[in-house]
C-alpha cells in the first residue's frame, strides 16, 4: 500500500500512526500541542522515535465530545499539515469525518483520510477520497452500544463500510479497517475485539489498531488516562500477534519498542 511517498509492506511488517491532536479537549492531551511550535517540536518527536505516518486530529472525538464547525476543524488543521509538511517527508493521516475538513487538508498535503465514522457520517466524503486518489483508514462505529450478535453486527456494520467505498469506486487496496476500540461498544466488547482481532482478516484488508490510553486500559486497570502506557503496550502486542499493520498511539518510542520485541520473538529461529 502506497502512503504518500511511501510504501508500506501491510502483510508482513508493523507501523506506528504518531497521534497529534491540535485540539483544547481531546482525552489526553488536549491542549498540549495546539500550537505551532508545540506541534512541530512533537511531531518531530514522534518522527524520530519512529512513526511512520502522523495523523492529525482537529475535532476530539472523546466520550461525549462536541461536534464544532467545518471551519473550525479546517482553521486548526490545515496550517499544521501544510507545517509538517514543509520540514519532513513522512506521510501525514487526516483524522476527520468530515468531506470539507477532508479536502482541505488535501490541498494543504494530507496523505491519507482516516475516517471514525466508516463513510456514513457525510455522503460526500467518500467522493473526495476517491477524486484525490488517496487512501484511507475506515472505522467501526456505532451511537450506541446495541447488536444483536456482537462480531456478527459489526462484521456487516463494516461490510456496509466497505459497500459504500466500493459504490464511490475507491479501490481496494487504498482501505484500511479499524475495528474501532473505544467506540459504540461495552469494555467486555472492546477486549473482544483485541482479542479476536485476526478475525477481520476475512475481509480481506490491512488493519489499524487504536487502544493508546482509551478506556479499555483505564477499566482494566483502574488508572487515569495518563497511566496506561504499559496497558497499550500489551494491546500493541496483541496487535502484532493478531496480524494487524498500523498501530495509532500517543507514546511512539514505547511502542516501536513493543512491536520491535513482539517481531523478534516471532520471527525468531525455530528449535530443531
Amino acid at each position: 500500500m502506497r502512503i504518500g511517498n511511501r510504501e508500506f509492506d501491510t502483510k508482513n511488517q508493523n507501523y506506528i500512526m504518531g497521534i497529534l491532536n491540535v485540539t483544547p479537549d481531546s482525552f489526553s492531551d488536549g491542549g498540549k500541542w495546539n500550537s505551532y511550535d508545540a506541534a512541530l517540536r512533537h511531531a518531530q518527536e514522534m518522527i524520530g522515535d519512529g512513526a511512520a505516518i502522523i495523523d492529525v486530529g482537529g475535532e476530539s472525538t472523546r466520550p461525549g465530545y462536541t461536534r464544532i464547525s467545518d471551519q473550525e476543524e479546517i482553521e486548526r488543521v490545515v496550517p499544521v499539515i501544510e507545517l509538517l509538511k514543509k520540514h519532513f517527508d513522512t506521510p501525514i493521516s487526516v483524522d476527520t469525518y468530515k468531506s470539507r475538513v477532508a479536502e482541505a487538508a488535501l490541498k494543504a498535503g494530507a496523505d491519507l483520510i482516516n475516517d471514525i465514522w466508516g463513510l456514513k457520517a457525510d455522503e460526500k466524503l467518500a467522493e473526495v477520497i476517491q477524486r484525490y486518489e488517496v487512501p484511507c483508514c475506515l472505522m467501526h462505529n456505532r451511537n450506541e452500544e446495541n447488536y444483536t450478535s456482537f462480531w456478527r453486527d459489526m462484521t456487516a456494520d463494516l461490510k456496509e463500510t466497505l459497500e459504500i467505498a466500493a459504490r464511490a469506486g475507491i479501490p481496494d487496496d487504498r482501505i484500511i479497517l479499524d475495528p474501532g476500540v473505544g467506540f459504540g461498544k461495552t469494555h467486555q466488547q472492546n477486549l473482544t475485539v483485541v482479542n479476536h482481532l485476526e478475525k477481520l482478516h476475512e475481509l480481506g484488508y490491512p488493519i489499524l489498531l487504536g487502544t493508546s490510553r482509551k478506556r479499555i486500559v483505564g477499566f482494566a486497570l483502574d488508572l487515569p488516562a495518563d497511566q496506561r502506557v504499559e496497558g497499550t503496550l500489551v494491546t500493541t502486542v496483541f496487535g502484532v500477534l493478531k496480524g494487524a499493520a498500523f498501530f495509532r498511539v500517543h507514546d511512539v518510542k514505547e511502542n516501536v519498542r513493543a512491536v520491535k520485541m513482539a517481531r523478534a520473538i516471532l520471527e525468531g529461529n525455530e528449535v530443531e
